[in-house]
């Protein structure tokens, strides 16, 4: 793990890959608690048996939304942040769907710290963030978290 405890430290990663997550099993029972929190109940994500026999992957897939919502768990096992009065997950930017992921997919986070700026003391962060999927060559989604800190 990263520590960073000001500017000056995350400014020294600017355009390094900072590290990778603890994998992360996406299993049913995750895919069904996201579906009910947003009121997505495509049967592509939550019907078992029909994603079997009709489906294209012949099994559940994660909602895309609901990988995307796993970059600040997974982000705080790469960097801890300190010295931070607040930290905000200020947006996301160029993000790309690759690969879907299956249920029980086991899955990790790749960042890599595109910019660093001050802007009249609040700190801007843009992370570049890849998905990977355990035994896949390709990631599930790449694209940029955008963190803004004040110190």
């Amino acid at each position: 793990m990263v520590i960073i405890n000001n500017f000056d430290e995350y400014k020294q990663l600017e355009g390094q890959m900072v590290g990778t997550s603890s994998w992360h099993v996406i299993d049913q029972e995750q895919i069904n608690r996201f579906a009910d929190a947003t009121l997505d109940h495509q049967w592509i994500h939550v019907d078992e048996k029909r994603a079997e026999q009709e489906g294209p992957y012949h099994s559940t897939i994660a909602h895309g939304y609901l990988t995307l919502s796993l970059i600040p768990y997974l982000w705080k096992q790469i960097a801890e942040v300190r010295n931070v009065k607040m930290e905000i997950n200020y947006g996301i930017e160029n993000f790309r769907f690759g690969v879907p992921v299956m249920v029980n997919d086991k899955v990790c986070l790749q960042a890599t710290i595109k910019s660093v700026n001050n802007l009249r003391g609040t700190v801007k962060v843009i992370v570049e963030a890849k998905l990977l999927i355990q035994d896949q060559s390709k990631p599930a989604y790449t694209g940029d978290v955008i963190f803004l800190y004040h110190f």
